[in-house]
């Protein structure tokens, strides 16, 4: 049974959930002070899982303060909210949080999940980096500073199988379609700081769009209003549905708090019986697979004895490269080797979605042709 299955029949049937909505400053402790004001409060609603926005325990009014407050995970900041979790007894979100990065130029943007003991279950390092000109908005270079993750994170809680997340990734739907359809995930999580002019214009839009393609809730934590003379977020912290209906905003989008709403399994199960994209999904993938392996196959006969066809099959083996696995892609490498023979060599090495795994390449043989790997 796939994990994501194992987490739903775990999960209750309901769970309450909160975002948080805040105003974070270039002050470590007032931030966990608010923070700890939230935790509290989520507690107190009967929460058990409370999602914090990026960015939650510091945002820099000066060039290089972020890369001086970054600390590693088992540094007292982090220390502080694992606390935070065991005393209040739920699960915490840490949308973002500056963990010291590959060198002394570069911290990471991570998403720490804290269990309700405190331990820390996962972590994601924030894949797409925010390198942008907003129109009519400031020029933002988050990889000036930030070093970009690499793997897709996917974790069971009591909530349901979480996909973890953080702002800019929100532009990007195939991570959030591998969430969903390769890690089975329930609810995705989207802690944000998001520029008021993008947020007036993509926020709740791509929030819905990113529910209603992936049949997932959405948990949008959001930093909102002026951190600094130089730097405001857009806010308005909000909760989606499988079927893309908000269900859980503050009334203003500025004022620090908790929107708080019920995952309900019932409805999300519900809605994908009833329109179910993912046999859809598959069903075309097989079609792909079944059109483009007889084609290449018939290249590659061709190519054996009629060198012409080489660019033909160089086209087609990037088409199988992209159609093959749609969110993992497999390189196809046929070897023409030098020999008298004429044996060709496979070998298969399998790419994750943002670059290679960690897979060992292994030869194979052509069905009827002798390995010369």
């Amino acid at each position: 049974m796939a994990t994501g299955a194992m987490a739903a029949m775990a999960a209750p049937t309901r769970v309450k959930v909160a975002v948080a909505q805040m105003t974070a400053v270039s002050n470590v402790e007032a931030n966990f002070v608010t923070c700890a004001r939230l935790v509290q409060e989520a507690a107190e609603a009967g929460v058990k899982l409370l999602s914090l926005p990026e960015c939650f325990s510091f945002i820099g009014s000066k060039e290089g303060e972020t890369l001086k407050i970054a600390e590693p995970l088992t540094g007292p900041i982090i220390k502080r909210y694992q606390s935070l979790a065991r005393e209040a007894g739920l699960w915490l979100s840490l949308g973002g949080f500056q963990e010291k990065g590959p060198d002394n130029n570069h911290h990471y943007n991570t998403h720490v999940l804290l269990d309700d003991t405190g331990n820390i279950c996962s972590t994601y390092r924030k894949i797409h980096l925010f390198d942008v000109d907003v129109p009519g908005g400031p020029v933002l270079k988050e990889s000036n500073t930030a070093a970009p993750g690499a793997e897709v994170v996917a974790a069971d809680s009591p909530a349901g199988r979480l996909g973890l997340t953080v702002c800019y990734d929100l532009r990007f739907p195939e991570l959030y379609q591998r969430l969903r359809f390769t890690e089975n995930c329930q609810v995705l999580l989207v802690p944000s700081a998001f520029t008021k002019t993008t947020g007036e214009a993509h926020w709740e839009l791509l929030l819905r769009a990113r529910a209603v393609e992936t049949q997932c809730y959405v948990l949008a934590a959001a930093q909102a209003g002026k951190h600094n003379e130089k730097r405001e977020s857009y806010g308005d912290a909000i909760i989606v549905d499988p079927w893309g209906k908000v269900i859980a905003r503050l009334p203003d989008k500025l004022k620090t708090g908790l929107a708080i709403a019920d995952i309900d399994h019932s409805v999300l199960h519900n809605i994908r019986l009833r329109m179910p994209v993912e046999q859809v999904n598959h069903n075309h993938k097989l079609e792909w697979n079944s059109f483009l392996l007889t084609v290449f196959a018939t290249v590659l006969m061709h190519r054996l004895v009629c060198p012409p066809f080489k660019a033909i099959y160089g086209f087609l083996a990037i088409c199988m490269q992209v159609f093959l696995e749609s969110r993992e892609f497999v390189q196809l490498e046929l070897q023409l080797l030098p020999s008298l023979t004429g044996s060709v060599g496979f070998q298969h090495r399998r790419y994750d979605i943002y670059g290679p795994s960690s897979c060992v390449e292994q030869p194979r043989s052509v069905p009827g042709k002798p390995s010369a790997l």
